[in-house]
């Protein structure tokens, strides 16, 4: 079993269950992985839900924007019918849905912060209403919150400064001023992309005094590989796989 090492499962169980539902995230549980990863964006009605897209085309039975959408559609939206019948009624889950799962499932969690494409005022709301959300999180539970958006993540951190923050960064967005973006935004992780990421880069990271968390990782061998370069976690897809290899 493994022990040592931060598994993070990618929008929860994502290849056992529809990505970014509850079902999905229930299944850590199950597989014994403590930590997920989810997506949150916002309704036209403030409501924050989990949805990695900000239509509803790919992962529901309807279409059209979440942001003409407020929290009464979503009895009415099914999350998990594309991904297999056993899931039909799936819903999208809301922040308050997904605090209460990890409360009463003991998970941690990293939360992505998605760029509100809609407009920058549903960006500053979705930051209000996420900090008002966790509130009711367990104290017990560990949080780490996300972003590309690395201005929304400034905000945020400012605002509620207590939380860890991570900078997310696609390799062809990791350019040599990392260390200035980290710092501004008073980070304590950067979540580089597994494609391309060097033992040069990650010591980097970690000399600066940054936890490294990388980015998907679905091959066991590039999993050892991170690990041993001093890496603290991997996101993955396949994070029930993991615990019956050995990561050494």
């Amino acid at each position: 079993m493994l022990t040592t090492k931060r598994l993070i499962a990618h929008r929860g169980m994502s290849s056992l269950a529809p990505e970014n539902t509850l079902a999905a995230f229930s299944l850590c549980k199950a597989h014994n992985i403590q930590w997920f990863e989810c997506d949150i964006d916002i309704l036209r009605d403030g409501t924050i839900i989990v949805s990695h897209d900000d239509t509803l085309d790919r992962c529901t039975d309807k279409s059209g924007q979440l942001y003409n959408i407020s929290h009464d559609d979503i009895a009415n939206i099914d999350a998990g019918s594309w991904f297999a019948d056993q899931f039909i009624g799936e819903k999208l889950p809301t922040l308050a849905e997904l605090i209460a799962l990890a409360n009463r499932l003991e998970l941690n969690m990293n939360i992505e912060i998605k760029s509100c494409v809609a407009s920058p005022e549903l960006t500053y709301t979705l930051i209000d209403n996420l900090i008002v959300g966790l509130k009711n999180l367990d104290p017990e539970r560990e949080l780490i919150v996300s972003s590309f958006n690395h201005l929304a993540l400034t905000e945020f951190k400012r605002r509620s400064p207590e939380t860890q923050v991570a900078c997310l960064f696609e390799s062809h967005h990791l350019w040599n001023d990392w260390n200035s973006i980290l710092d501004s935004c008073n980070a304590d992780y950067i979540h580089p992309q597994d494609k391309g990421l060097t033992q040069e880069m990650v010591h980097k990271f970690k000399a600066a005094g940054f936890k490294v968390n990388v980015w998907t990782v679905n091959d066991h061998a590039r999993a050892n590989q991170l690990f041993n370069w001093g890496v603290d976690g991997i996101c993955t897809d396949i994070a029930h796989e993991f615990t019956i290899q050995s990561i050494s």
